[in-house]
């Protein structure tokens, strides 16, 4: 491994951003489960509801990622880092109050908070990457953070089966709850502990005028970014998200597909994490000291295969696996190399407002993924493997887009 990715910044980063994850994770699993066919809170939201939650998670980014971004220029993306952690606990708070009194509208409202929190964190912590390491490094530090990130996505999802299966065991009284659900607390704690070892970082654009109109922020990044060709990369890395909601809301389905127990379907959501950062882990060092553009389509089209198998064989939980696996790992492959070009492409006072805007692009995406699973769910009947069709016409479209794409920019020089 590289010294840069051994430094004390990159490290507190890292630990920061891996119990952040899990976390999310944690609140984001237990609500889909509860929400999903045959979960405790089913009622409420009905069939397919479990995209209310992904709209809970996607929808504060997509406004307010363009404020983020401002902040992360005009300010130290260290102390804002802090201040967001800090926000974490509070919000833990209200997630462990939602389930102890076992209320849906509340756990709703911490998850809705917590992606605002994590709105205001991702420019800083994308930004930060390329402030703490060196331009060579940047895929291998992107695919090690990724890595750390996936874990974290594993130990949060879970986490979240069990403490489900007790929950609903307990018959969702608050007896059930408290003892487990206080590991979201307890992962706030450690995320704000982590990054009070960040040394201190200037900022970057200190002078610069705060625009207080959202879209006029995205449309004046999205100008400045096509000048660049960093608009083409941010809509494929953005695309991407799209696919990645679809399959999160798809495979706590399994559940009630399969025939199994929360605990078991979270092994799958764990698979994912676990292969999407493998995929990244593997991406990075492949790359070596260079951004490797060709490993984009080829984890297009390993996605394409494995989103189509899961959509057109007989679901069984090893074979299903399997093929979660195989699809994460081209994931990774996917998406390293589009994160280092975002952050090696962006200029160092204006990597902030730019970030900003693809982490929107991407929610966005996120967003029309929950819609499209709904209105596959709910309105058109689709069986949940069935959506993963979706999934892999959609990765088979940017396949072809993304070959051209990248054969024109690397033929004008851009990557």
């Amino acid at each position: 491994m590289n010294t840069s990715l051994l430094k004390r910044g990159f490290l507190s980063l890292t630990v920061a951003q891996f119990f952040g994850a899990a976390n999310d994770n944690l609140l984001k699993t237990l609500l889909v489960f509860s929400v999903a066919s045959g979960g405790m809170w089913y009622g409420p939201l009905g069939e397919g509801g479990s995209a209310y939650v992904g709209l809970c998670l996607t929808i504060p980014f997509i406004l307010l990622s363009g404020y983020a971004g401002q902040l992360a220029d005009r300010y130290s993306k260290q102390k804002i880092s802090r201040i967001v952690k800090l926000a974490e606990i509070g919000i833990a708070l209200i997630a462990f109050l939602g389930f102890f009194l076992g209320n849906l509208w509340l756990a709703l409202s911490a998850m809705l908070l917590l992606a605002i929190q994590s709105a205001f964190f991702g420019p800083a912590k994308y930004g930060l990457i390329p402030e703490l390491v060196d331009d060579k490094d940047l895929c291998q530090a992107n695919g090690f953070i990724n890595m750390s990130t996936n874990i974290a996505v594993i130990t949060g999802t879970l986490l979240a089966g069990p403490v489900y299966d007790s929950f609903q065991g307990a018959g969702g009284e608050a007896s059930g709850s408290s003892a487990s659900t206080i590991a979201m607390l307890i992962l706030a704690v450690l995320g704000w502990g982590a990054i009070l070892f960040m040394p201190k970082m200037k900022a970057m654009n200190p002078k610069l005028k705060f625009c207080w109109n959202p879209f006029s922020i995205y449309f004046g990044a999205l100008k400045d970014m096509r000048k660049t060709h960093l608009l083409t990369v941010a809509i494929a890395w953005a695309s991407f998200y799209m696919i990645g909601m679809m399959a999160l809301l798809i495979l706590p389905e399994y559940k009630d597909l399969l025939g199994i127990t929360a605990t078991k379907a979270s092994y799958l959501m764990g698979i994912m994490g676990l292969a999407i950062g493998i995929g990244s882990v593997m991406a990075g060092f492949m790359s070596r000291k260079k951004i490797q553009p060709k490993l984009i389509p080829l984890g297009a089209a390993g996605m394409t295969v494995f989103f189509a198998l899961l959509g057109v064989m007989q679901p069984e939980f090893k074979m299903v696996a399997v093929f979660i696996a195989g699809a994460g790992v081209f994931a990774g492959f996917y998406i390293i190399p589009l994160q280092a070009l975002l952050q090696k492409l962006s200029p160092d006072g204006e990597r902030g407002r730019f970030l900003g805007t693809a982490n929107a692009l991407s929610f966005a995406c996120s967003t029309i993924g929950s819609l499209v699973f709904l209105l596959a769910r709910a309105e058109f009947g689709m069986a949940p493997n069935r959506v993963f069709l979706i999934c892999a016409g959609l990765a088979f479209l940017g396949t072809t887009v993304l070959l051209w794409m990248l054969t024109r920019l690397v033929r004008q020089k851009v990557i």
